[in-house]
């Protein structure tokens, strides 16, 4: 088993910058995949991005440029810095770990005002 824990949350402003934190723990394989989905209640979850364990990073479009994923391999966590934060950037943000299965955290709401 692997449990996520989300950190890092909040409400900011537009233009304004967040950072959320992810910590793996339980049964990980040093080999994964690591990354942020977020979820409009009525929408479907997008991906926002994702980190290999070997460093390979892909980021959706609307967030190029703005996020940045970064990962600790030995602390197994990831973390999301979010900069020029938009009002659709509003969500609740949710890290993922994927080796043969998914693993979830419990999610973060993010919210941007304008």
């Amino acid at each position: 088993q692997v449990q996520l824990v989300e950190s890092g949350g909040g409400l900011v402003q537009a233009g304004g910058s967040l950072r959320l934190s992810c910590a793996a723990s339980g049964s990980i394989f040093s080999t994964n995949i690591m990354g942020w989905y977020r979820r409009v209640p009525g929408k479907q979850r997008d991906l926002v991005a994702t980190i290999s364990s070997g460093g390979s990073i892909t980021y959706a479009d609307s967030v190029k440029g703005r996020f940045t994923i970064s990962r600790d391999n030995a602390k197994n966590t990831v973390d999301l810095q979010m900069n020029s934060l938009k009002p659709e950037d509003t969500a609740v943000y949710y890290c993922y770990l994927v080796h043969l299965m998914y693993y979830w955290g419990q999610g973060t709401q993010v919210t941007v005002s304008s």
